[in-house]
């Protein structure tokens, strides 16, 4: 009976609106830029002066019309969303990485190692990311390798927080302490019976990272702190449009769609996540 329940309630939630939502704009959206090549072949920098500034809507070969260079809006926000797309992905991927590896150090074996982690945590955490973002630049340059590596170090923090909470609940669990007891491995319980129980949380807060770092790219490339201007990004054509809001809105509109729709789908996917993964069935709602 309650296996049903269970399964009956898993394929409610698999039709659900949210999950509709967030999969379908995720999906259309990272379809789009994965086979861009194919969609516009011209490429996104491609130059055309005499259709410059073209408004949207008014010429087929220009749906969402063309910037002050005359190159196409839909081909370089197509051609874009591979900037941020693979920022957001790779920055979370290596902070969970790092975080995830320190919060199960910190957590296992306590004392001396989780005073170091969590210290350098909280110095870490006292940090506002601009301060951070602006000292890091300065230091090290803009581009995009350093943009992630940035947005790593700056979000490993949340992943060894939670992780260190979780292990710290776990590790005077029976099933840990047996392990123990007949002389289990330090490394095989962190990695085969710890590891697996934490999955849940950190891949709901991963798909929320997603959608939290792809803004803030697009916000370090719009300050000039990110990704090389030359590089099609949905952060650097909101820049590049900022002059042209008056005259010519949609440079700058479209791009903001596209952020807008992406992390829209990204959280909607993360939220169904964290209720489909809640372990006492219920939603948050």
């Amino acid at each position: 009976m309650a296996a049903k329940t269970s399964s009956s309630l898993l394929f409610s939630r698999l039709f659900s609106l949210e999950f509709i939502l967030g999969v379908g704009l995720t999906a259309i959206i990272c379809l789009a830029v994965l086979f861009s090549g194919l969609l516009f072949p011209g490429g996104a920098d491609k130059i055309d002066l005499m259709a410059r500034l073209t408004p949207p809507f008014t010429n087929m070969s220009h749906i969402f019309g063309t910037d002050p260079l005359g190159r196409d809006v839909l081909a370089r926000v197509v051609t874009g969303g591979k900037i941020s797309l693979l920022v957001g992905f790779v920055s979370v991927a290596g902070a969970v990485v790092v975080g995830v590896i320190m919060g199960l150090i910190a957590g296992y074996y306590r004392g001396f190692w989780d005073m170091v982690v969590m210290r350098f945590a909280d110095v870490q955490l006292a940090l506002p990311f601009i301060l951070l973002a602006i000292t890091f630049i300065a230091i090290v340059g803009g581009g995009l390798m350093n943009t992630i590596i940035l947005l790593i170090v700056s979000q490993w923090v949340q992943y060894a927080r939670l992780v260190r909470g979780s292990v710290l609940a776990l590790r005077e669990r029976e099933f840990i302490l047996s392990a123990r007891a007949i002389g289990v491995k330090d490394w095989r319980i962190i990695f085969q019976h710890l590891l697996p129980n934490l999955l849940g949380p950190v891949i709901v807060l991963m798909t929320l990272n997603v959608a939290n770092n792809i803004l803030l790219e697009s916000s370090l490339t719009f300050l000039g702190l990110g990704v090389d201007p030359t590089i099609p990004s949905w952060g650097g054509m909101l820049a590049d449009g900022r002059t042209y809001l008056q005259t010519a809105w949609w440079v700058s509109l479209f791009p903001g769609l596209a952020i807008l729709l992406t992390v829209l789908g990204l959280n909607l996917l993360g939220d169904w996540l964290r209720d489909s993964l809640d372990p006492t069935g219920r939603t948050s709602r």
